[in-house]
């Protein structure tokens, strides 16, 4: 098998970390992946997941994009916590039950942002353990949620915006996100 070219050019060193805690519609979990892609992040998948990633199964759903995107599997929320070691401040959980807007949190490049499971959402023994780090999208108050792909996407180009405004980032004339080299100012 010939190597997988990467995602980004090496080092990778994702913009976001997006994390899908039990992630239950393979649909859902495609569509996130390929933000991933298109956005430079990384996409971590805690077990139990709801379909099978296998090579087999992601040719078959036509996820052509999924060998390049490499996602990183953990078994359990305390798997994820040990293989990913995520700073606790640099972690963002997204809940309905958060009041606190997506807007007020401050994301940095290599920021965790987590996602509960699309019929339950975050475990509430997750959430209240960090009660501090959690983060809504807002919606009328008729609304229970929105679909996970789109909450995915919102909150990611959220931090992007944060990140170019404050120079983390840049947009370049073709609408591309360029990051600044190792050592090169920030804009």
């Amino acid at each position: 098998m010939p190597p997988l070219p990467p995602a980004l050019p090496p080092p990778f060193s994702p913009l976001l970390n997006v994390v899908l805690h039990e992630p239950e519609i393979p649909n859902n979990t495609g569509n996130i992946g390929r933000t991933c892609i298109a956005t430079g992040c990384a996409l971590h998948l805690i077990r139990p997941l709801g379909f099978d990633t296998s090579e087999k199964a992601c040719r078959r759903a036509g996820l052509d994009y999924w060998a390049r995107l490499r996602p990183t599997e953990h078994d359990g929320w305390d798997g994820y916590l040990a293989g990913a070691r995520p700073d606790r401040d640099r972690l963002w959980l997204f809940t309905t039950k958060a009041s606190r807007p997506v807007w007020e949190a401050d994301f940095r490049p290599g920021d965790h942002v987590v996602f509960g499971k699309e019929t339950r959402g975050l475990p509430g023994e997750i959430l209240g353990a960090y009660a501090d780090r959690l983060v809504a999208l807002p919606m009328v108050p008729e609304e229970r949620s929105l679909n996970l792909a789109t909450a995915v996407c919102a909150a990611a180009y959220e931090a992007i915006r944060q990140m170019a405004v404050r120079g983390d980032l840049s947009v370049d004339t073709a609408g591309r996100i360029v990051r600044p080299a190792a050592g090169e100012p920030r804009r």
